[in-house]
């Protein structure tokens, strides 16, 4: 780093297009994640329930700090979403990062977070289902095709075998665009359903990657669901009727304090007591899949971690590649 460079006098700037340049591939978010979530099954990380405000309705803006000592990554990410924005031709999703020093708490880095909560959601995904879903899992359904729908698919197809594909959308017409576009890039059959139901009977793997609604009126229901199915919602309880939380033989989610937090908020009634945390099922802590007629739920709401455990790599690889504006601090 030129002297011009040095920690404390300047920060790196990364737009959405720079960190798109970088084509960090999804292998490497995988592996990293997988490394964050056996720190955090051992007790070697810090992350405090992310706080947030609510400028509209079923919209957010949250505060996700972490510290990961391991990976040598302290930061946070200041993120929206507003499932009205595709009104106004913007992205569900907006946000920054910024990546500090842990020694110094110098801000490093400034990037965008619209790639990176992409990657690292789907990502979360695929490291729950290399541990939770069953071996030979190969019918996919997607209730949602935005940008976490496609992300979802494309990390599932990293860990499993996948050969068949069942995609719903509201908007029909985000369906028939996503069954084309991932198909073709992907070489997997795309099915576009008409309804819910149709989507998830017969699957492996259900992901409903849908907006969080304030006031959800969840339709999936548990009769709906193939033995052995792995659930795993990203949008609170958006989508699952409760009787899927409560009746599932093994239901864990990807931060217990996070999920803690938002029961006291009202989400989640139907959950039971007892929920394992994906950490602990990483490390070793927590019992994974122990056959193939579990249904295994995963809430993954997305925790700062997960982040934090892929803004390093942005960071190190933007800087090899000399991508990216130095601005004074």
């Amino acid at each position: 780093m030129e002297e011009s460079q040095m920690p404390g006098e300047k920060v790196l700037y990364l737009s959405k297009e720079n960190v798109e340049l970088l084509n960090i591939s999804i292998k490497d978010v995988i592996d990293v994640l997988e490394r964050m979530f056996k720190e955090k099954g051992k007790g070697n990380v810090e992350m405090p329930p992310k706080p947030g405000i609510h400028t509209r309705k079923d919209a957010f803006i949250h505060a996700m700090p972490a510290y990961i000592p391991s990976m040598d990554s302290a930061g946070l990410k200041w993120v929206g979403g507003y499932p009205e924005n595709y009104k106004k031709n913007l992205p569900y999703i907006t946000g920054l990062l910024i990546l500090n020093d842990p020694e110094t708490g110098v801000p490093l880095a400034i990037m965008d977070c619209t790639w990176i909560t992409a990657i690292r959601t789907g990502a979360a995904t695929a490291v729950a289902a290399k541990y939770l879903a069953r071996q030979n899992a190969e019918v996919i359904g997607i209730l949602g095709c935005g940008v976490q729908g496609e992300s979802n698919l494309v990390a599932l197809n990293e860990v499993c075998s996948i050969k068949e594909v069942k995609v719903y959308d509201t908007l029909n017409v985000k369906s028939e665009a996503y069954s084309t576009t991932l198909g073709e890039k992907l070489g997997i059959d795309i099915e576009v359903k008409r309804n819910v139901r149709d989507t998830v009977e017969g699957s492996d793997i259900v992901v409903t990657a849908g907006p969080f609604l304030a006031n959800p009126d969840p339709v999936i229901e548990y009769l709906w669901l193939k033995e052995g199915v792995f659930c795993c919602p990203l949008d609170l309880d958006s989508y699952f009727k409760p009787e899927i939380f409560s009746k599932s033989d093994l239901l864990c989610t990807d931060d217990l304090g996070q999920f803690h937090h938002f029961r006291e908020e009202g989400f989640f009634s139907g959950a039971p007591e007892r929920i394992l945390d994906l950490g602990d099922i990483v490390c070793g802590k927590s019992p994974k899949r122990e056959n193939e007629k579990q249904i295994i739920t995963s809430i993954n709401i997305g925790i700062a971690l997960e982040d934090m455990a892929v803004a390093p790599l942005v960071y190190q690889r933007a800087k090899v590649n000399n991508i990216g504006i130095w601005l004074d601090l």
